[in-house]
């Protein structure tokens, strides 16, 4: 029996028996027969054979390795819901693009929106202080919350910023995003968790930034350079 793992925890390790008198791997109608019967095995087989074509398309349209990873996920949990509708007279491969792209494009647009919302419906009130020490109050006086969040919101990956927005913004339930993005609820829970983890870093990070850019005009001159020069 050959087995592999192809890495990604959704989909279970995959393992095809090898028969030593026929060592030929099964063609993709006969794995797509197979899935229609309920074979995760075969399944599993399906996603390692054309993981990187999807991936492929998913890393062009959003450019970062983790977030194509996602948004792959998404797409074989797409085309493994629609398998039944495949026209077997078409192309196997040529469909599989085809979804990847639209479900790709349905992406881009969400995100498009997000943006948006974010500009609108986001406010100071939404941003606790998350400097401590006696000087935190007097820092956050200076910064311009709403900014901080919008911009820490920004530079999340798309796939943490939409459960983010949607879960903290909107005031959705997870059962009501997991319905809207086509996900599993534990994925959506996952994704919240991790999303307000990096938001939380990044802000802090954004906020450091920001306040060491409030310099003094004189703090960058010794103490005792005037001295010197008089």
């Amino acid at each position: 029996m050959a087995c592999s793992d192809h890495g990604h925890s959704t989909f279970s390790l995959v393992c095809i028996p090898v028969d030593s008198q026929a060592t030929q791997s099964p063609t993709t109608d006969q794995l797509i027969d197979a899935c229609l019967r309920g074979d995760q095995s075969a399944w599993d087989a399906v996603v390692q054979k054309y993981w990187r074509h999807v991936f492929n398309v998913a890393y062009r349209f959003v450019g970062r390795h983790e977030e194509a990873e996602d948004l792959s996920q998404e797409i074989f949990l797409k085309l493994y819901r629609a398998l039944h509708t495949f026209d077997r007279r078409a192309n196997f491969q040529t469909w599989l693009i085809s979804v990847s792209r639209n479900r790709c494009i349905d992406h881009y647009r969400s995100v498009r929106k997000e943006r948006e919302a974010i500009d609108l419906k986001v406010d100071s009130a939404d941003l606790s202080p998350v400097a401590k020490g006696p000087d935190a109050l007097s820092r956050l006086q200076r910064l311009d919350r709403r900014n901080l969040l919008r911009r820490g919101m920004l530079t999340l990956p798309d796939t943490l910023r939409t459960v983010v927005l949607m879960r903290d913004i909107q005031d959705l339930s997870y059962q009501e995003i997991a319905a809207r993005l086509d996900l599993p609820v534990g994925t959506v829970k996952s994704r919240i968790n991790r999303g307000r983890n990096e938001l939380a870093r990044r802000i802090v990070t954004l906020e450091r930034e920001q306040a060491g850019s409030v310099v003094s005009p004189d703090a960058s001159e010794p103490t005792g350079s005037r001295g010197a020069q008089e």
